[in-house]
């Protein structure tokens, strides 16, 4: 385990007050959990946890970056290959604020990214790829690897490689040269987004565009087991209703997953959202389609036939979110994963940095929203001698 995240507490769980944990936690099933658990880990640290906190001058300001730490280079290069009802990409600030997946790469985006982890050498990092669909634009991808992959080896300490996708480019003619791009890249693990082991509720919850191979069944367990092959493979479904919203369908699931080379599986409820958005179609699907994560973890562990074997490992408190982790009788790890986005605003708002993401329009901030909490803008940074690259042009 690396320095940052062997620094993240994890407590007998008898000795952690329930103040201590999120409102989403103060839950019938959080407390029953509590007593089934051995132990809880709290990820994100306390203002006064020093130990925790890093503290690096970035644009002329000192600021403290929570540890560990994750920056997200925002792929938005063209719209999704798919269309999920509940992205979270979708969803519109009441404030009016600019969409960060309406925003395409400026011709210079690759420099600015350099300049940005140049500037942020000595805070360490793991990387988090996500945004739209990182592999739709295989030029793009494999860019971008390069450039990570150049900052580490200028200096930039990294402990966790992520990717978060939906898998469309590694069904797609180049698939088989971005599988490789991400076994060299040392990647830790890949979050593979498929919400039923049915093929045509899939699709009816996805909704990929006409002529993404990913899209048909046998393609993505054929394409889900060529990665599985080649990096640690998380297969993340989200609860909904008409998809994974009840027992039998959690096991369904579990066995499938196995099938497509999965080690571990992600359950994720839709996240709880605050007052701050708008009322807008995507808000809308998030409400009338959610399934309680603690109902439906309950109603698992109540039933002997789901739950037979399953060993309950540990509690996780991120800094807006919680889990369970445990492991099945076959082996396979699962996680219950819930979110809430006023607590991720409340973080956010401290004047701390708990996350980094770099815009395509050059601007690093502190959060998910383009032109909120900037620490730095790219478009304005001298270039380091060792970071000149050449860009290509994205339309």
């Amino acid at each position: 385990m690396s320095d940052a995240l062997s620094r993240i507490p994890v407590h007998d769980v008898r000795q952690v007050a329930l103040a201590a944990l999120p409102r989403s936690a103060s839950s019938p099933l959080f407390e029953r959990l509590r007593g089934a658990v051995g132990q809880v880990a709290m990820r994100a640290p306390d203002a006064e946890e020093g130990a925790r906190w890093h503290t690096h001058t970035l644009g002329g300001v000192q600021r403290r970056f929570a540890q560990p730490i994750t920056f997200t280079p925002y792929a938005a290069v063209q719209p999704c290959s798919a269309r999920c009802g509940f992205c979270s990409e979708n969803l519109r600030k009441a404030d009016g604020s600019a969409a960060a997946s309406r925003l395409r790469p400026a011709p210079g985006y690759f420099d600015g990214l350099a300049r940005a982890l140049h500037a942020l050498r000595g805070v360490p990092l793991s990387w988090s790829l996500s945004g739209l669909e990182t592999s739709d634009d295989a030029d793009w991808m494999l860019r971008l690897l390069d450039v990570l992959a150049t900052a580490e080896h200028s200096g930039v300490v990294v402990e966790e490689r992520v990717l978060y996708s939906n898998g469309a480019g590694f069904a797609a003619p180049r698939g088989a040269q971005l599988r490789d791009a991400l076994q060299a890249f040392g990647l830790s693990w890949l979050e593979l987004s498929r919400h039923h082991p049915d093929g045509a509720i899939n699709q009816a919850i996805m909704r990929f565009r006409p002529g993404v191979a990913i899209g048909e069944q046998a393609v993505f367990e054929r394409t889900a087991r060529q990665l599985a092959d080649l990096v640690p493979v998380r297969l993340v479904c989200i609860l909904q209703r008409g998809g994974v919203a009840r027992p039998a369908d959690v096991a369904a699931y579990l066995r499938w997953a196995q099938h497509c080379g999965a080690g571990t599986v992600v359950f994720r409820e839709f996240s709880r959202l605050d007052d701050s958005y708008r009322d807008n179609a995507t808000a809308r699907y998030l409400h009338a389609q959610r399934v309680s994560m603690d109902e439906l973890l309950a109603a698992c562990l109540d039933d002997a036939d789901v739950s037979r074997g399953w060993a309950l490992d540990t509690l996780t408190e991120g800094y807006y979110f919680w889990n369970l982790r445990l492991r099945t009788a076959s082996g396979l790890q699962v996680v219950f994963e819930s979110a809430d986005y006023g607590a991720m605003h409340q973080r956010h708002a401290s004047g701390d940095v708990y996350k980094l993401v770099y815009f395509p329009d050059g601007q690093l901030c502190a959060g998910w929203e383009p032109g909120h909490d900037v620490l730095l803008d790219t478009r304005n940074e001298p270039v380091p001698d060792h970071a000149h690259h050449h860009a290509h042009h994205h339309a």
